[in-house]
């Protein structure tokens, strides 16, 4: 199931470097509802990321807001990550190794959309 929703984050957010960082959270918060939502859908061609657009709506407060922090850290960081980690392969958290090492290098806009997406607005 992680795989599958990794390949759906990448589809969803069309943004992989920066996703990948987030996946984690968004696997917690969205995994089960996903993989329930969209058991059937074979990873492809889109097929996934349309099956969450599809049941967005559906699914909790948490997943939603795990969905939309990670579309906000993949914006606003996208540049930051291909300057400071390109060639770094997805997949077994090395994006996000590679952001830790380098997150005080990252944009303020960068910074405060991880920040936030890791412990909220307060």
């Amino acid at each position: 199931m992680g795989r599958v929703l990794c390949i759906v984050l990448f589809g969803f957010l069309m943004v992989p470097a920066g996703a990948m960082a987030q996946g984690a959270a968004v696997r917690q918060a969205c995994g089960p509802e996903i993989h329930q939502r969209c058991a059937g859908v074979q990873p492809g061609e889109g097929r996934l990321r349309a099956c969450v657009k599809e049941h967005f709506p559906e699914l909790s407060e948490p997943c939603k807001q795990a969905l939309l922090s990670s579309v906000a850290v993949v914006k606003a960081c996208k540049a930051d990550v291909q300057r400071t980690c390109p060639g770094v392969q997805p997949a077994g958290g090395r994006i996000q190794a590679c952001m830790k090492d380098h997150f005080a290098e990252y944009s303020e806009p960068c910074k405060q959309a991880i920040i936030t997406a890791k412990f909220g607005t307060r």
